[in-house]
């Protein structure tokens, strides 16, 4: 009874309800899904030996952590579809790739920790590195080299 009055509100009072918040997402900055334990196993595979069929990772990774066939493909499908890789087919084989570099991914993740954590400020992201022991003196200098040159290299441009 309860429920079919509040349906009844609903449709007697509709102006009761409205769009608080309305936003859209560029795709580039869209990161995909977490990757799992298994999936970075993976993805650390393929970013190291290229493009690699099902049987080429599970043969690979089955030292380490030994699944069936099945199991290999459905990850892989997965990875696809969370958008870390593409396939091509090679006759009758799925032939997966990375679909970017390890770099640009971890890039974005770092990209995600600044914005959550650190109100968007890498310099405190910084900060807090160097103030847990993360990044030693030597580092930053050879970082602020880096981006001087880098800075010194756009004006060029």
């Amino acid at each position: 009874m309860v429920l079919s009055s509040v349906a009844e509100n609903l449709l007697t009072f509709p102006s009761l309800f409205a769009t608080i918040c309305s936003a859209t997402m560029n795709s580039s900055n869209v990161a995909p899904k977490k990757l799992g334990e298994l999936e970075q196993l993976v993805m650390q595979f393929i970013w190291s030996h290229g493009p690699a069929t099902a049987e080429q990772v599970r043969g690979t990774l089955a030292p380490r952590h030994p699944m069936k066939e099945s199991t290999t493909r459905t990850i892989l499908r997965r990875l696809e579809a969370k958008g870390y890789l593409t396939h091509r087919v090679d006759g009758r084989t799925h032939v997966y790739a990375s679909t970017e570099r390890p770099r640009s991914v971890a890039a974005r993740a770092v990209r995600q920790i600044v914005e959550r954590f650190c109100s968007g400020s890498v310099e405190q992201l910084l900060v807090g590195m160097v103030n847990n022991d993360m990044i030693g003196e030597d580092e930053l200098q050879r970082l602020a080299r880096k981006i001087a040159r880098r800075k010194s290299n756009r004006r060029e441009d």
